[in-house]
């Protein structure tokens, strides 16, 4: 990826460091724009691929019977939020997201799928902390049907070293109270996490799903680990 091709559209300092939304020409010469997010300063994710993004979706509203109620940890670029979505059976969604000026920018539509997912009737985004949520002391309170967590990039490549409370064996069992009978505790992670898989494994039945994707002529695994208690 070019870095210098990209062209800023806002940026914030947090106490988690500088966040940043770009966006650069795509790569196939048609004229579209590929946006980036930036977070804690380094590059996060853009939306030249989402495959991964959307398949955390996809894989666990398939095992879910009734995803009436969802909670995704991570508002990203909406991907997930927005494949959720598409599920009609889906009746609310509930997206906590730690950066408020992420939120912000959503509500103000800064980046198309961010703002379609900010101004959808069935979406709430909630500025604030997953970890407590998960824990059961914060807003928005479950139960959820679905449970999404896609908030760094997995335990042994944290972009934020405060997210590794999230992984911990209590925070993952705090998490499986938040889900429903039936339903189910989806996390993305941008390689094999075996330490989280074996982690989940003893608090239910867990499943995990490798995703190659092919990006700047290498291939990447990423994985996701979908719990059902």
């Amino acid at each position: 990826m070019d870095d210098s091709a990209a062209e800023t559209i806002v940026a914030a300092t947090t106490p988690r460091g500088e966040i940043a939304l770009r966006e650069r020409a795509h790569p196939d010469g048609s004229g579209s724009v590929v946006h980036e997010l930036v977070v804690a300063g380094v590059f996060a994710m853009d939306s030249l691929d989402t495959s991964t993004e959307t398949a955390l979706a996809v894989e666990a509203l398939t095992r879910t019977a009734a995803p009436g109620r969802v909670l995704v940890g991570g508002l990203g670029l909406g991907f997930t939020t927005w494949q959720v979505l598409k599920d009609k059976r889906v009746r609310q969604v509930d997206v906590v997201e730690i950066e408020s000026d992420l939120v912000e920018w959503a509500r103000l539509g800064l980046a198309p799928t961010l703002g379609l997912v900010a101004r959808h009737p069935r979406v709430r985004v909630h500025a604030g902390d997953i970890a407590p949520v998960l824990a059961g002391a914060a807003t928005p309170f479950g139960p959820w049907d679905l449970v999404l967590l896609d908030v760094d990039n997995g335990p042994s490549f944290l972009v934020h070293a405060g997210n590794e409370r999230i992984y911990s064996p209590e925070a993952l069992r705090g998490a499986l109270d938040q889900v429903s009978p039936g339903g189910t505790l989806a996390i993305w992670a941008a390689q094999p996490e075996p330490d989280l898989l074996a982690a989940l494994s003893t608090l239910a039945p867990t499943e995990e799903v490798l995703l190659e994707v092919e990006r700047e002529g290498r291939t990447l695994t990423y994985a996701l680990y979908l719990t059902r208690p």
